[in-house]
């Protein structure tokens, strides 16, 4: 008779052999270096929204805006990838070519956005008491009202376009961005080697240049990580509201309001750009989370 080895092993050795079972068919998930499939599946979608943004051409060479009304409501086949329009233009093409404006106005507002927030987080975070306390109240202010509504706000100011829904999308992610950085600002302003900058006599710009910065730009780097996606998402929903880009501009957010006249006979109209404006800010959300993880455990 042939014994088992579970039945001659004590219940801790069992309980051990299934936990590195366990582990290594987590790592079964993940590939070199510690990257998992996901990962690098947003890393390929992150790839495939660069190269549409900086050269369309190279994917889909065909005009964005050429019509051909004996081709329009075309569904989804070999000669149109995504189908066509209400004027037949290749809806593939233009959510390939629409990478580059919603890509653009993104990375746009996100740069806007970090940028007031660098502004008004060192203010609060190396200013004086009631400095601190001045700009911590009015963030709390504009925290009160969800961020899309003061990008509404800001354009009904000053009007609808292209340029006032990139910088409101902007405005709006400010205050997100400059709460984050203050307190990255205070963390790194209490360690050890910033005191002893100051005591070796280094001025307030050159503490803030040589060790401030550097210690917050990895942090940094990884909020505008999460927030492109983000404004990439806003700036989608203000043109699909007319107030940011207007069709027939190949840009996600108008084609969605073009097509939505059309939802319920041909849905290609708005899967497609809805289906893009998913991924990139779904894309983008996880290699953030990502490189968070990373500097955790850094």
């Amino acid at each position: 008779m042939i014994i088992s080895p579970s039945l001659t092993e004590p219940p801790a050795a069992q309980r051990g052999r299934q936990r590195s079972s366990q582990r290594r068919h987590r790592r079964g998930h993940r590939l070199a270096r510690g990257v998992s499939v996901a990962e690098v599946l947003a890393g390929a979608v992150i790839l495939l929204l660069v190269v549409a943004a900086v050269a369309p051409g190279l994917i889909a060479p065909g005009d964005p805006l050429g019509i051909n009304p004996l081709q329009s409501f075309q569904p989804p086949s070999a000669n149109h990838l995504f189908g066509t329009d209400e004027s037949g233009r290749d809806i593939f093409t233009r959510v390939i070519h629409g990478a580059r404006a919603s890509v653009t106005i993104g990375l746009t507002a996100t740069a806007i956005g970090i940028g007031l927030g660098l502004v008004f987080g060192l203010l609060a975070g190396l200013g004086p008491r009631w400095l601190d306390f001045s700009t911590t109240r009015l963030l709390e202010v504009l925290f009160a009202f969800p961020g899309l509504l003061l990008a509404l706000l800001f354009i009904v100011i000053y009007g609808p376009g292209v340029v006032t829904s990139t910088i409101a999308v902007g405005l709006s992610t400010a205050p997100g961005y400059a709460r984050l950085i203050r307190s990255q600002v205070r963390q790194v302003r209490a360690a050890p080697y910033i005191e002893a900058a100051t005591v070796l006599g280094h001025g307030p710009a050159s503490r803030l240049v040589r060790h401030l910065l550097p210690n917050v730009a990895g942090a940094l780097f990884v909020i505008a990580t999460l927030g492109i996606g983000q404004s990439i998402v806003w700036a989608a929903s203000l043109s699909y509201l007319g107030l940011g880009a207007v069709p027939p501009a190949p840009e996600w957010g108008a084609m969605l309001s073009a097509g939505r006249t059309y939802i319920s006979s041909f849905w290609w109209m708005t899967f497609f750009p809805g289906l893009f404006i998913v991924l990139s800010a779904a894309a983008t959300t996880l290699l953030g989370r990502a490189l968070q993880q990373r500097k955790r455990s850094s």
